[in-house]
């Protein structure tokens, strides 16, 4: 998944670490854009507008994908993929030349999800012509979900799953039962912004000052606005959200760089412009540890 990941288990049976450890490697596996032999590699691959089954993990997270995509009313999209690869992101970031060129590359808009079918009988997707699966962060989040849930019902007493900052705490942690996370500074990276007491939540934060490149002398960043195909502007820098699970977390990070505070609403949100000013939402303060 491009990322560190970290896991904190308290309690249960010996072992919960090797098997976290193995379940993110198979995810990893299956639903990264730059493994050829990965799922969702085949799946881009298959042809338009006919049924290629997938794996139990590979159509929960299409699902949620798509069910993030209506919920934030698009704003989060999952058809950006030949938009992402237009910009320049075409490979690991790692691998990612700091400049490229390419006259011909042109963003367009992602297609959307109005015509991608998911038949949960057969755990089948059906891919529309004209576009192509990019799930991005919430396959992080996902996973530290489904890997959170997965050690508790192993016997864990209470974890934390940390995936490049995708994180979800669940059961009983060492804070009073609670878990404390820290949301770091988007200007000063040396320094945490707020320290959170979680209890059976997930929180993401997303920036656009951590994975930026040049493409026809024009700098990108990695998060798009789906109508325009080309990367957010304005001054926001970094979206904090709080929610239930991880993947809804992330994908309303995503949101919030598109329409600001009022498509995170239900979740706690902090925004944090290039200036350094933070817009939040009440609720999250008194998240504060």
């Amino acid at each position: 998944m491009g990322s560190s990941a970290r896991v904190i288990v308290v309690g249960g049976p010996p072992g919960l670490d090797r098997r976290a450890e193995e379940r993110i490697a198979d995810l990893e596996q299956r639903w990264s854009r730059f493994r050829p032999e990965s799922e969702l590699s085949r799946l881009n691959e298959a042809p338009r507008g006919r049924p290629t089954l997938v794996s139990a993990d590979t159509f929960v997270l299409l699902d949620r994908a798509v069910r993030a995509w209506r919920l934030t009313g698009g704003r989060y999209d999952p058809t950006v993929l030949d938009a992402v690869v237009a910009n320049g992101y075409d490979r690991s970031f790692a691998d990612l030349p700091a400049t490229s060129s390419d006259p011909t590359a042109a963003c367009r808009p992602a297609p959307g999800c109005a015509d991608l079918e998911l038949d949960a009988r057969l755990n089948a997707v059906t891919i529309p012509a004209g576009a192509s699966i990019d799930p991005g962060g919430i396959g992080k989040g996902l996973a530290a979900d489904l890997v959170a849930e997965e050690l508790l019902a192993h016997g864990a007493e209470g974890v934390l799953v940390d995936l490049g900052g995708d994180v979800r705490v669940a059961g009983h942690g060492p804070h009073h039962g609670g878990w404390v996370v820290d949301v770091e500074h988007p200007l000063y990276g040396d320094r945490a912004l707020l320290h959170l007491l979680l209890r059976d939540a997930g929180i993401a934060t997303s920036s656009r000052l951590r994975r930026r490149w040049h493409r026809n002398g024009v700098p990108r960043h990695h998060l798009l606005d789906p109508a325009t195909g080309a990367p957010t502007v304005g001054t926001l820098v970094a979206a904090t959200v709080v929610a239930g699970e991880a993947w809804w977390a992330e994908a309303l990070t995503k949101a919030a760089f598109v329409g600001g505070l009022d498509a995170v609403a239900g979740a706690s949100a902090l925004l944090v412009d290039d200036a350094g000013t933070c817009t939040g939402t009440p609720d999250l303060l008194a998240l504060a540890a």
